[in-house]
């Protein structure tokens, strides 16, 4: 009768053993087993996601590192293809010709990115002013001239700013005044700016129009009950909360303009004593490789350009930020 006795807490013992092994193996299985669902659900997103790689890599990527190849190479009538390393690069640093495209851009972004995000942002706090009617109509209005492509709105200015067949010549004629001269030295510039802000105004205030639209509406009821006019809730409530968004859309609109080319390219057969090859950095990178057929200094060209645009815009963004801190803090 003992042996029993003693056989009982051995059994129950591998029984309580076996108890606690039991809910941590489950535990295992059912994670290899949800290891095992999500596979299909990874190889699935990375299937949709292989068409944009591909063509990221190809159209992207792939011309960057051929670009960067051509930068570092030289080719000579005498010598032939010859390895310049940083030689190109250097002689883009001494180019007259580069930095006065450069010059020439950054006085064109001066006066017309305040100009056109002004108008953006103030168009957008009409439109999402309450007592707007017709909202769907002028934000139509406003954003149709971004659907004109830009090849088409510079052949339109170009044929308003015609010296000798435009509109504003003809009315000038019949008034009896001097014609203006849009394209004169003087004017091209201005001119310019006045096409690419008639052209990108619209895409910038339904961005700014899209965060005003996330602006808390308590907030502004409370400003309101509280007696504070629509333009002080307009500066203090609605402008502060979208600064972010301003930010980018100051970024998007430098990048834009050190990058500028159809307009001033397609003015260059109207005025051609005033815009040059080397009116903007992305002419002078055209005209030198694809017609002087210098491609290995116009790539690099390209990459001192591209390294430009980083700067510039990191710079926007560290000044914009260290605005905002304090009215943060």
């Amino acid at each position: 009768m003992a042996a029993p006795k003693s056989a009982t807490p051995t059994l129950n013992a591998r029984n309580a053993a076996g108890s606690d092994v039991a809910p941590a193996a489950r535990v295992g299985l059912l994670a290899v087993r949800r290891r095992r669902r999500r596979y299909p659900h990874a190889l699935a997103a990375y299937l949709f996601l292989a068409p944009f790689l591909v063509l990221f890599v190809m159209f992207l990527v792939g011309p960057l590192f051929y670009a960067l190849n051509l930068s570092v190479w030289r080719e000579t009538l005498v010598g032939g293809r010859s390895f310049a390393g940083l030689a190109n690069y250097a002689d883009v640093f001494a180019d007259e010709s580069f930095w006065r495209g450069i010059r020439n851009m950054l006085l064109f972004g001066v006066f017309q990115v305040p100009i056109m995000l002004g108008l953006a942002l103030i168009f957008a706090l009409v439109l999402d002013a309450g007592t707007t009617y017709a909202k769907s109509l002028f934000r139509i209005g406003f954003f149709l001239p971004y659907a004109v492509p830009s090849v088409i709105a510079a052949l339109i200015w170009g044929y308003l700013y015609g010296p000798s067949f435009g509109p504003f010549t003809q009315a000038a004629n019949a008034l009896g005044w001097a014609p203006p001269m849009f394209l004169s030295r003087t004017l091209m510039l201005p001119s310019l700016a006045n096409i690419v802000t008639w052209e990108f105004t619209g895409y910038n205030m339904i961005i700014l129009y899209s965060a005003l639209q996330a602006v808390p509406k308590d907030v502004i009821e409370a400003a309101a009950i509280d007696g504070a006019r629509p333009i002080r809730v307009a500066r203090s409530i609605r402008v502060p909360l979208i600064a972010p968004t301003i930010v980018l859309t100051a970024i998007f609109s430098v990048i834009g303009t050190l990058q500028l080319f159809n307009e001033p390219q397609l003015m260059l057969a109207i005025a051609p004593d005033v815009i040059g090859n080397d009116y903007t950095p992305n002419i002078y990178a055209y005209t030198t490789g694809f017609v002087n057929q210098q491609y290995n200094y116009a790539a690099a060209i390209s990459f001192v350009l591209g390294a430009f645009v980083v700067i510039i815009s990191y710079a926007v963004l560290f000044f914009s930020n260290r605005r905002q801190t304090p009215a943060a803090a």
